[in-house]
Protein backbone atom coordinates (compact mmCIF):
# COMPACT_ATOMS: atom_id res chain seq x y z
CA UNK A 1 0.00 0.00 0.00
CA UNK A 2 1.53 3.54 -1.30
CA UNK A 3 1.81 5.69 1.55
CA UNK A 4 0.05 9.34 0.59
CA UNK A 5 0.11 11.07 4.47
CA UNK A 6 2.25 12.95 6.68
CA UNK A 7 3.77 11.53 9.40
CA UNK A 8 6.11 8.63 7.22
CA UNK A 9 8.91 9.08 9.89
CA UNK A 10 9.34 4.91 9.19
CA UNK A 11 10.36 5.94 5.76
CA UNK A 12 11.90 9.30 5.81
CA UNK A 13 13.60 8.29 9.36
CA UNK A 14 15.44 10.95 11.81
CA UNK A 15 14.16 14.25 10.31
CA UNK A 16 12.30 17.27 11.99
CA UNK A 17 8.76 16.51 10.91
CA UNK A 18 6.26 19.20 9.61
CA UNK A 19 4.31 17.37 7.76
CA UNK A 20 1.99 15.56 10.88
CA UNK A 21 -0.21 18.19 12.09
CA UNK A 22 -0.94 17.53 15.57
CA UNK A 23 -0.45 19.57 19.17
CA UNK A 24 3.31 21.15 18.93
CA UNK A 25 3.80 20.13 22.75
CA UNK A 26 2.89 16.66 22.33
CA UNK A 27 0.74 14.02 24.68
CA UNK A 28 0.12 15.36 28.14
CA UNK A 29 1.80 13.75 31.20
CA UNK A 30 -1.75 13.44 32.01
CA UNK A 31 -3.01 11.76 28.96
CA UNK A 32 0.31 9.39 28.87
CA UNK A 33 -0.44 8.29 32.36
CA UNK A 34 -4.06 7.43 31.77
CA UNK A 35 -3.01 5.30 28.68
CA UNK A 36 -0.50 3.42 31.05
CA UNK A 37 -2.95 3.10 33.35
CA UNK A 38 -5.31 1.16 30.08
CA UNK A 39 -1.87 -0.56 29.06
CA UNK A 40 -2.17 -1.87 32.69
CA UNK A 41 -5.89 -3.44 32.82
CA UNK A 42 -5.39 -4.53 29.08
CA UNK A 43 -5.60 -8.34 30.46
CA UNK A 44 -9.62 -7.46 29.79
CA UNK A 45 -11.03 -7.07 26.50
CA UNK A 46 -12.05 -2.95 25.92
CA UNK A 47 -15.51 -2.46 26.65
CA UNK A 48 -16.74 -2.42 23.14
CA UNK A 49 -19.09 0.06 23.38
CA UNK A 50 -17.11 2.48 25.26
CA UNK A 51 -19.34 3.50 27.82
CA UNK A 52 -17.18 5.43 29.97
CA UNK A 53 -15.65 7.58 27.41
CA UNK A 54 -19.39 8.12 25.37
CA UNK A 55 -20.57 9.34 28.84
CA UNK A 56 -18.02 11.51 29.77
CA UNK A 57 -18.24 13.40 26.06
CA UNK A 58 -21.88 13.50 26.70
CA UNK A 59 -21.29 15.51 30.43
CA UNK A 60 -18.87 17.61 28.50
CA UNK A 61 -21.15 18.71 25.52
CA UNK A 62 -24.31 18.41 26.90
CA UNK A 63 -25.40 15.85 24.17
CA UNK A 64 -27.20 12.78 25.04
CA UNK A 65 -24.60 10.16 25.54
CA UNK A 66 -27.24 8.10 22.51
CA UNK A 67 -25.74 10.53 20.07
CA UNK A 68 -21.75 9.49 20.37
CA UNK A 69 -19.81 6.60 18.67
CA UNK A 70 -16.25 5.79 19.15
CA UNK A 71 -13.77 4.55 16.32
CA UNK A 72 -10.24 3.57 15.54
CA UNK A 73 -9.39 6.88 14.99
CA UNK A 74 -11.27 9.12 12.55
CA UNK A 75 -10.82 7.60 9.45
CA UNK A 76 -12.03 4.53 10.98
CA UNK A 77 -15.71 6.80 11.08
CA UNK A 78 -14.97 7.35 8.21
CA UNK A 79 -14.92 4.08 6.49
CA UNK A 80 -17.22 2.50 9.32
CA UNK A 81 -20.15 5.15 7.97
CA UNK A 82 -20.16 4.72 4.34
CA UNK A 83 -19.86 0.71 4.26
CA UNK A 84 -22.96 1.07 6.83
CA UNK A 85 -24.95 3.05 4.30
CA UNK A 86 -23.43 2.57 0.77
CA UNK A 87 -23.93 5.49 -0.89
CA UNK A 88 -24.24 5.71 -4.73
CA UNK A 89 -23.00 8.66 -5.24
CA UNK A 90 -21.07 11.16 -3.05
CA UNK A 91 -19.91 14.82 -3.48
CA UNK A 92 -16.59 16.22 -1.63
CA UNK A 93 -14.93 19.67 -2.36
CA UNK A 94 -11.38 19.47 -2.93
CA UNK A 95 -8.82 20.00 -2.04
CA UNK A 96 -9.58 17.36 0.62
CA UNK A 97 -8.41 14.80 2.64
CA UNK A 98 -8.12 11.59 0.83
CA UNK A 99 -9.47 9.25 2.79
CA UNK A 100 -12.87 10.13 1.93
CA UNK A 101 -12.98 9.40 -1.67
CA UNK A 102 -10.77 6.14 -0.75
CA UNK A 103 -13.31 5.21 1.74
CA UNK A 104 -16.35 5.82 -0.97
CA UNK A 105 -14.68 3.43 -3.58
CA UNK A 106 -14.66 0.64 -1.16
CA UNK A 107 -18.22 0.22 -1.80
CA UNK A 108 -17.94 1.30 -5.35
CA UNK A 109 -19.59 4.76 -4.73
CA UNK A 110 -19.26 7.48 -7.76
CA UNK A 111 -17.95 10.48 -6.80
CA UNK A 112 -17.72 13.66 -7.69
CA UNK A 113 -16.43 16.97 -6.62
CA UNK A 114 -16.41 20.51 -6.23
CA UNK A 115 -13.05 22.35 -6.81
CA UNK A 116 -12.97 25.63 -4.37
CA UNK A 117 -11.19 28.35 -6.23
CA UNK A 118 -7.41 29.01 -5.09
CA UNK A 119 -8.38 33.05 -5.88
CA UNK A 120 -10.93 32.51 -2.57
CA UNK A 121 -8.54 30.68 -0.14
CA UNK A 122 -9.80 27.56 -1.10
CA UNK A 123 -12.70 28.70 0.83
CA UNK A 124 -16.23 27.08 0.14
CA UNK A 125 -18.64 29.40 -0.67
CA UNK A 126 -23.09 29.61 -1.19
CA UNK A 127 -22.69 28.29 -4.84
CA UNK A 128 -22.47 24.93 -3.19
CA UNK A 129 -25.72 24.42 -1.96
CA UNK A 130 -26.48 24.36 -5.98
CA UNK A 131 -24.97 20.67 -6.69
CA UNK A 132 -26.68 19.35 -3.66
CA UNK A 133 -29.35 17.53 -5.51
CA UNK A 134 -31.30 14.30 -4.75
CA UNK A 135 -28.82 12.02 -6.83
CA UNK A 136 -26.30 12.85 -4.61
CA UNK A 137 -26.43 10.40 -0.89
CA UNK A 138 -23.13 11.45 1.20
CA UNK A 139 -21.70 14.90 1.15
CA UNK A 140 -18.15 15.21 3.07
CA UNK A 141 -17.02 18.44 4.25
CA UNK A 142 -14.35 19.80 6.63
CA UNK A 143 -14.00 22.61 9.24
CA UNK A 144 -11.46 23.88 8.99
CA UNK A 145 -10.05 22.34 5.96
CA UNK A 146 -7.52 20.11 4.99
CA UNK A 147 -5.21 20.95 3.81
CA UNK A 148 -5.76 25.06 3.77
CA UNK A 149 -7.36 25.13 7.06
CA UNK A 150 -10.29 27.21 6.20
CA UNK A 151 -13.47 27.16 8.26
CA UNK A 152 -16.79 27.38 6.50
CA UNK A 153 -18.85 30.35 8.06
CA UNK A 154 -21.48 28.97 10.24
CA UNK A 155 -24.49 30.02 8.48
CA UNK A 156 -23.20 28.23 5.43
CA UNK A 157 -23.05 25.04 7.70
CA UNK A 158 -26.29 25.22 8.60
CA UNK A 159 -27.68 26.16 5.31
CA UNK A 160 -25.94 23.01 3.70
CA UNK A 161 -27.40 20.94 7.00
CA UNK A 162 -30.86 22.00 6.18
CA UNK A 163 -30.63 21.44 2.41
CA UNK A 164 -28.97 17.70 3.12
CA UNK A 165 -32.12 17.70 5.20
CA UNK A 166 -34.77 17.98 3.06
CA UNK A 167 -33.13 16.35 0.29
CA UNK A 168 -32.06 13.07 2.52
CA UNK A 169 -28.36 13.40 1.53
CA UNK A 170 -26.06 12.32 5.05
CA UNK A 171 -23.69 15.41 5.64
CA UNK A 172 -20.54 14.14 7.53
CA UNK A 173 -19.00 17.19 8.87
CA UNK A 174 -14.91 16.59 9.84
CA UNK A 175 -14.56 18.50 12.70
CA UNK A 176 -10.44 17.13 13.36
CA UNK A 177 -9.29 20.13 13.68
CA UNK A 178 -12.12 22.60 15.45
CA UNK A 179 -10.58 22.89 18.51
CA UNK A 180 -7.00 24.96 17.03
CA UNK A 181 -9.70 27.56 16.57
CA UNK A 182 -9.86 30.68 18.54
CA UNK A 183 -13.73 30.06 19.32
CA UNK A 184 -14.13 26.62 18.95
CA UNK A 185 -18.21 26.40 19.89
CA UNK A 186 -19.29 29.23 17.72
CA UNK A 187 -18.07 26.89 14.31
CA UNK A 188 -18.73 23.27 15.71
CA UNK A 189 -22.11 22.03 14.45
CA UNK A 190 -22.44 19.49 17.22
CA UNK A 191 -25.34 21.28 18.87
CA UNK A 192 -27.17 20.60 15.52
CA UNK A 193 -26.93 17.38 15.50
CA UNK A 194 -30.10 17.60 17.71
CA UNK A 195 -31.90 19.65 14.65
CA UNK A 196 -30.55 17.73 11.71
CA UNK A 197 -30.85 14.33 11.63
CA UNK A 198 -28.58 13.98 8.49
CA UNK A 199 -25.90 15.31 10.30
CA UNK A 200 -22.88 13.45 11.36
CA UNK A 201 -20.08 14.96 12.81
CA UNK A 202 -16.76 13.57 13.10
CA UNK A 203 -14.16 14.59 16.01
CA UNK A 204 -10.87 12.73 16.77
CA UNK A 205 -8.40 13.25 19.36
CA UNK A 206 -5.40 12.68 17.02
CA UNK A 207 -4.72 16.59 16.55
CA UNK A 208 -4.85 18.46 19.90
CA UNK A 209 -3.93 15.87 22.59
CA UNK A 210 -1.31 14.65 20.18
CA UNK A 211 -2.22 11.08 20.27
CA UNK A 212 -2.13 9.73 16.77
CA UNK A 213 -0.70 6.45 18.07
CA UNK A 214 -3.08 5.44 19.83
CA UNK A 215 -5.97 5.91 16.87
CA UNK A 216 -9.51 7.46 18.74
CA UNK A 217 -11.66 9.44 17.00
CA UNK A 218 -15.72 9.98 17.74
CA UNK A 219 -18.73 10.70 16.01
CA UNK A 220 -21.82 12.39 16.81
CA UNK A 221 -25.25 11.87 15.26
CA UNK A 222 -28.93 11.67 15.97
CA UNK A 223 -29.59 9.08 13.85
CA UNK A 224 -30.47 6.06 15.87
CA UNK A 225 -31.21 3.85 13.09
CA UNK A 226 -27.58 5.34 11.39
CA UNK A 227 -25.64 4.64 14.47
CA UNK A 228 -27.21 0.45 15.06
CA UNK A 229 -26.47 0.06 11.22
CA UNK A 230 -22.79 1.46 12.01
CA UNK A 231 -22.61 -1.08 15.24
CA UNK A 232 -23.77 -3.71 12.77
CA UNK A 233 -20.84 -3.66 10.44
CA UNK A 234 -17.89 -2.97 12.77
CA UNK A 235 -15.87 -5.48 14.69
CA UNK A 236 -16.46 -5.13 18.72
CA UNK A 237 -13.13 -4.25 19.94
CA UNK A 238 -11.84 -1.74 17.52
CA UNK A 239 -11.03 1.03 20.57
CA UNK A 240 -8.27 -0.59 22.70
CA UNK A 241 -8.30 0.38 26.64
CA UNK A 242 -5.12 2.44 26.87
CA UNK A 243 -7.19 4.80 23.83
CA UNK A 244 -10.69 4.53 26.16
CA UNK A 245 -8.70 5.82 28.99
CA UNK A 246 -6.41 8.29 26.89
CA UNK A 247 -9.17 9.92 25.25
CA UNK A 248 -11.65 10.16 28.96
CA UNK A 249 -8.69 11.82 30.67
CA UNK A 250 -8.04 14.28 27.25
CA UNK A 251 -11.54 15.85 28.26
CA UNK A 252 -10.40 17.23 30.91
CA UNK A 253 -7.68 19.45 29.25
CA UNK A 254 -9.77 22.37 28.60
CA UNK A 255 -6.89 24.68 29.96
CA UNK A 256 -4.32 23.03 28.34
CA UNK A 257 -5.94 23.14 24.78
CA UNK A 258 -6.82 27.13 25.32
CA UNK A 259 -2.81 27.99 26.05
CA UNK A 260 -2.15 25.65 23.16
CA UNK A 261 -4.54 28.08 20.91
CA UNK A 262 -2.81 30.99 22.00
CA UNK A 263 -0.10 29.79 20.92
CA UNK A 264 -0.90 28.57 17.33
CA UNK A 265 -2.47 32.03 16.58
CA UNK A 266 0.95 33.49 17.35
CA UNK A 267 3.49 31.53 15.72
CA UNK A 268 0.86 30.76 12.90
CA UNK A 269 1.31 34.53 11.85
CA UNK A 270 5.04 34.99 12.24
CA UNK A 271 5.45 31.64 10.13
CA UNK A 272 2.98 32.79 7.40
CA UNK A 273 4.61 36.47 7.07
CA UNK A 274 8.58 34.86 7.00
CA UNK A 275 6.55 32.12 3.79
CA UNK A 276 5.38 35.30 2.15
CA UNK A 277 9.08 37.00 2.87
CA UNK A 278 10.63 34.33 0.98
CA UNK A 279 8.02 34.65 -2.09
CA UNK A 280 5.88 31.79 -1.39
CA UNK A 281 1.86 32.20 -2.02
CA UNK A 282 0.04 31.69 1.50
CA UNK A 283 -3.00 30.47 2.32
CA UNK A 284 -4.09 32.46 5.34
CA UNK A 285 -4.75 29.47 7.84
CA UNK A 286 -7.08 29.13 10.93
CA UNK A 287 -5.55 25.80 11.92
CA UNK A 288 -2.50 24.20 13.05
CA UNK A 289 -0.93 24.27 9.63
CA UNK A 290 -0.26 26.08 6.70
CA UNK A 291 -0.79 25.60 2.98
CA UNK A 292 1.58 27.33 0.66
CA UNK A 293 2.78 27.60 -3.08
CA UNK A 294 6.71 28.11 -4.28
CA UNK A 295 7.89 27.02 -7.41
CA UNK A 296 10.56 25.73 -5.55
CA UNK A 297 11.30 21.76 -4.96
CA UNK A 298 10.49 22.66 -1.66
CA UNK A 299 10.24 19.36 -0.15
CA UNK A 300 13.29 17.86 -1.64
CA UNK A 301 15.29 20.74 -0.82
CA UNK A 302 13.99 20.49 2.69
CA UNK A 303 14.74 16.68 3.24
CA UNK A 304 18.36 17.23 1.79
CA UNK A 305 18.26 20.12 4.94
CA UNK A 306 16.62 17.00 7.43
CA UNK A 307 13.31 18.40 7.53
CA UNK A 308 10.37 16.72 6.49
CA UNK A 309 7.26 18.25 4.75
CA UNK A 310 4.03 17.64 3.17
CA UNK A 311 4.16 17.70 -0.02
CA UNK A 312 0.08 18.21 -1.44
CA UNK A 313 0.94 17.71 -4.90
CA UNK A 314 -1.45 14.38 -5.01
CA UNK A 315 -4.07 15.95 -3.45
CA UNK A 316 -7.06 16.43 -5.68
CA UNK A 317 -7.30 19.70 -6.97
CA UNK A 318 -3.94 21.21 -6.10
CA UNK A 319 -0.92 19.58 -8.04
CA UNK A 320 2.86 20.53 -7.91
CA UNK A 321 4.41 23.19 -6.07
CA UNK A 322 1.73 22.76 -3.26
CA UNK A 323 3.02 22.45 0.43
CA UNK A 324 1.43 21.85 4.16
CA UNK A 325 3.59 22.55 6.94
CA UNK A 326 2.58 21.90 10.55
CA UNK A 327 2.87 25.06 13.62
CA UNK A 328 5.91 23.57 15.99
CA UNK A 329 7.36 24.66 18.88
CA UNK A 330 9.53 28.19 18.38
CA UNK A 331 12.72 26.83 17.82
CA UNK A 332 11.74 23.97 15.52
CA UNK A 333 9.80 26.41 13.57
CA UNK A 334 13.15 28.59 13.33
CA UNK A 335 14.84 26.30 12.00
CA UNK A 336 12.14 25.42 9.09
CA UNK A 337 11.92 29.09 8.43
CA UNK A 338 16.16 29.52 8.34
CA UNK A 339 16.28 26.66 5.85
CA UNK A 340 13.58 28.23 3.66
CA UNK A 341 15.30 31.31 3.60
CA UNK A 342 18.40 29.64 2.33
CA UNK A 343 16.27 28.03 -0.20
CA UNK A 344 13.96 30.89 -1.55
CA UNK A 345 16.18 34.05 -0.03
CA UNK A 346 14.33 37.02 1.35
CA UNK A 347 11.80 38.58 -0.38
CA UNK A 348 11.29 35.63 -3.28
CA UNK A 349 15.35 36.24 -4.44
CA UNK A 350 17.26 33.58 -5.47
CA UNK A 351 20.08 32.78 -2.38
CA UNK A 352 23.42 34.56 -3.34
CA UNK A 353 21.63 37.06 -6.19
CA UNK A 354 20.94 41.11 -4.85
CA UNK A 355 19.02 43.11 -7.21
CA UNK A 356 21.59 46.24 -8.32
CA UNK A 357 20.98 49.52 -6.69
CA UNK A 358 19.76 51.87 -8.72
CA UNK A 359 22.11 54.96 -9.38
Amino acid sequence: MEYGHGGDIYTYKDMLDFSVNVNPFGMSGHVAEAAKRGVDLSGNYPDSRCRRLRQKLSEKTGLPMSYFVIGNGAADLFFSLVLAEKPRHALIPVPAFSEYEQALRTVGCRVSTWQMKKENGFCLTEDFTEALEEDVDMVFLCSPSNPAGRTVHPDLLREIAARCEAKKIRLVLDECFVEFLDDPAAYSMADETRNFCQLFVVRAFTKMHAVPGLRLGYGITSDEALLEQICQIRQPWSVSVPAQEAGIAALDEEERAGKTRKYIRMERARMEEAFARAGMEVVPSEANFILVYTEKDLFEELKKRGILIRDCSNYRGLGKGWYRMAVRLREENDCLLGAVREICGEDGQTPGRKEEKTR
